[in-house]
């Protein structure tokens, strides 16, 4: 049987090659299995616009919508578990303001479970920076804002309004709760890989949140966390061996809402992220900014590949796709 560190070398070769082709500036490769063994390597730049800086396995990522798995549903799940909230009920029960001045609004029936497995109504994205910089001011506008309903999509908006259900059970704002050991809503520029040259707020993006919605509300719950490989290695060794979070947690992230999704996760479909190879109950994420993580309960491992490939632009085809889903196969084993 082939072992995990041979496993590891062959599916770090496609982010080489990736990073050789000037694809992609860097990035970074994680694997653990369920008994802790990891292996984590690092190629390229982790900046190239206006200066280069080298990749390093401790380098910080924005994790983009990595955020929806590790920082939101964990805690909506938790909540759920406690009975603070019930998941079949109408997110007015958290946020009873939600369309307010017209109580037979759609948005008014749309439940938590349904905002997990992106099963609502709502766009894919909007966007809300451009309505103003100031925070509680676009809080109240995405509440109270007729949404145009469609067929169901995966949607930030969903996990968005969970944030803001966090934000009101809590009494605080996302960026002023814990983001988890290992995780931050910021980092140092210097320690981070960088992103995009942004058009809106003219520079380079270094440990600040590139997701525009995120940064106009200050925090939210679909974007806005950083982490390192390592803390998204434990993050995922918790949730292989259940010290990271309760088995009612781990097994509604693991319960089918649809054929590609779960509670806040993604599952195995035709042309998904993770590969061919992975086992039917695999869960996994990507993030806009270049990131991803999947966890095989059945081989018992997790892998993350953390890129920059939306630096200095996001309007480049970097292959990031067909990247993922190469080293995925070879982690599991082509």
């Amino acid at each position: 049987m082939t072992d995990l560190a041979d496993l590891f070398s062959r599916a770090f070769a496609p982010l080489e090659a990736a990073v050789a082709a000037s694809r992609i500036p860097g990035g970074v490769l994680g694997v653990v299995d369920r008994d802790g063994q990891r292996f984590v390597r690092a190629t390229g730049s982790a900046q190239i616009v206006p200066k280069v800086r080298p990749m390093h396995i401790e380098t910080w990522f924005d994790l983009a919508s990595l955020t929806k798995i590790i920082f939101t549903t964990p805690r909506i799940l938790a909540l759920a578990e406690e009975g603070v909230i019930d998941l079949d009920a109408p997110l007015i029960s958290v946020l009873s303001d939600l369309r307010q001045y017209d109580e037979r609004a759609w948005e008014r029936r749309v439940t938590c479970r349904q905002c997990l497995g992106h099963q609502t109504p709502f766009p894919a994205v909007a966007p809300i920076y451009t309505y103003g910089r100031d925070p509680e001011l676009l809080r109240a506008f995405v509440l109270q804002r007729e949404w145009q309903a469609g067929e169901p999509v995966y949607s930030d908006i969903n996990f968005i309004l969970l944030g803001f259900a966090l934000e009101r059970l809590s009494g605080k704002t996302i960026r002023d709760m814990d983001p988890g050991p290992g995780f931050a809503f910021s980092a140092e520029p210097d320690a981070s890989a960088a992103t995009e040259d942004c058009t809106w707020r003219h520079r380079v993006l270094c440990g600040e949140v590139h997701d525009d919605n995120c940064s106009a509300l200050q925090g939210a719950g679909h974007a806005g966390l950083f982490g390192t490989a390592a803390s998204i290695l434990d993050f995922a060794k918790g949730v292989l061996d259940g010290t990271g979070a309760s088995a009612r947690t781990i097994a509604l992230m693991r319960t089918p809402l649809s054929s590609t999704r779960t509670h806040g996760w993604e599952r195995p479909h035709e042309g998904w992220s993770g590969g061919r190879l992975c086992s039917p109950g695999t869960i996994g994420h990507t993030g806009f900014t270049g990131t991803g993580l999947w966890i095989d309960f059945d081989k018992d491992k997790a892998w993350t590949l953390l890129t920059n490939r939306i630096h200095p632009t996001r309007h480049f085809n970097s292959g990031i796709a067909a990247l993922r889903q190469s080293v995925g196969d070879l982690v599991n084993g082509a």
